[in-house]
């Protein structure tokens, strides 16, 4: 499914496209690979918000070049469906260009954006209620009352895993154990694991307090590494 999925799709939802944002799509549809441009060869975001605030299409269609590909991606990572992820992506650009007076300046622009996209992506995510989730609990570490670990001995597997998976064994094990963490433990990890912000632009991107976002961030390491411990054979601990 691409990201503009005809003519119908838009009819059904009582909305278009416009013209410079089909065109964008279009092209990304052509070349799924299509990098974003450098921020050096675009305008600052203050002047690219007032353009799509002033109802300027090709400052959407900038827009869209500029943060389609890493919005995409978390959208991808969060669903981990490409046809809910192009959806995802398809509504954040539509409504950053209707709402763009409600952006603030608070924050960055491209935080906006990835704030749009994760209340998309959760919101799917809830309303289709095909969460898988697991209890933490058996995969967290666990410690006597003198808190020391209640395994032992506490043994580094990390090291040794290239001799016995390939990488994409870990990897496609990584990925399954990502599934079953809570969404919005998900979305902090990759936020922060895979997308490279920190702890104070994820707060801004989910609405969590800073405390909150390492919080998570701690409690679903632990959980993803007690997972791939008892997978690969070790102790949770």
């Amino acid at each position: 499914m691409a990201i503009l999925d005809n003519e119908s799709v838009e009819r059904s939802r009582g909305r278009s496209l416009t013209p410079p944002l089909a065109r964008a799509i279009a092209r990304r549809n052509a070349n799924p690979s299509l990098a974003p441009k450098p921020r050096g060869q675009v305008q600052d975001e203050v002047n690219l918000v007032t353009r799509l605030q002033a109802g300027d299409h090709a400052a959407l269609e900038q827009a869209f070049n500029l943060y389609s590909g890493k919005l995409y991606n978390v959208a991808l990572r969060i669903l981990n469906d490409q046809c809910d992820a192009e959806e995802v992506l398809q509504d954040v650009f539509l409504t950053a260009f209707r709402k763009a007076n409600s952006f603030q300046g608070n924050s960055q622009f491209s935080t906006w954006l990835y704030r749009l996209t994760v209340n998309a992506a959760l919101g799917r995510i809830r309303r289709s209620k095909k969460a898988k989730e697991v209890e933490y609990a058996e995969f967290l570490p666990r410690f006597q009352h003198d808190g020391h670990h209640a395994v032992r001995p506490v043994v580094d597997w990390s090291d040794t895993l290239d001799e016995r998976y390939a990488k994409n064994e870990i990897q496609e094990l990584l990925a399954k154990a990502l599934e079953q963490l809570k969404p919005t433990d998900k979305t902090v990890i990759v936020l922060s694991d895979l997308e490279g912000l920190s702890d104070k632009e994820i707060a801004a991107a989910t609405g969590l307090t800073v405390s909150a976002v390492k919080t998570r961030l701690h409690r679903a390491r632990l959980f993803l590494r007690g997972k791939l411990a008892v997978q690969l054979g070790y102790a949770a601990a």
